[in-house]
């Protein structure tokens, strides 16, 4: 058992993309990546081959000092679908898709399109060129959920932007 202090995870690979920042933090440009993986993991990826989406757990290592910690914010993503800031909830990071977490981790569920040369080619990744790949894990059906509802403010903020968020 580790400490509460933490402990050390290694990365497996990493994300190499040309699509700007602006554009993922938008979500307007996510389109293809790679997502590098080290030689020493590539073993990990036999049998990966046909499935049609995977899981990419990644670390936000370029987040600003200021973007680790809060335990709560504004879905400030909205801000782009003419929400005023002021009109924003201010709710926990845990209710939310925010980068801005007490540990930068992400999770992305992608469009894996190609396995090649030890590397995935991968569609619908929400990370920034160069970002760290803590793991990789395959989609299976039991991981969708068949009933599920989401709490007041998520509801009326996707009605007034038609966006998830």
């Amino acid at each position: 058992m580790e400490s509460k202090e933490g402990f050390r995870l290694r990365p497996v690979g990493f994300v190499a993309t040309d699509t700007t920042k602006d554009d993922i933090r938008s979500r307007t440009g996510v389109d293809l990546a790679r997502v590098e993986i080290y030689p020493e993991f590539r073993d990990a990826l036999d049998g990966l081959e046909g499935f049609s989406h995977v899981f990419i757990l990644s670390y936000f290592n370029q987040l600003r000092p200021d973007q680790i910690g809060p335990l709560r914010v504004k879905p400030r993503r909205l801000l782009s679908k003419g929400i005023a800031l002021k009109d924003l909830p201010t709710v926990g990071v845990f209710a939310l898709g925010s980068p801005t977490r007490p540990n930068p981790i992400g999770l992305s569920l992608v469009e894996l399109l190609k396995v090649e040369d030890g590397a995935l080619l991968v569609r619908g990744l929400d990370c920034f060129d160069g970002t760290p790949v803590l793991d990789v894990k395959a989609y299976r059906g039991d991981y969708r959920a068949e009933s599920y509802h989401f709490p007041q403010w998520y509801r009326e903020l996707k009605r007034k932007t038609g966006a998830d968020f």
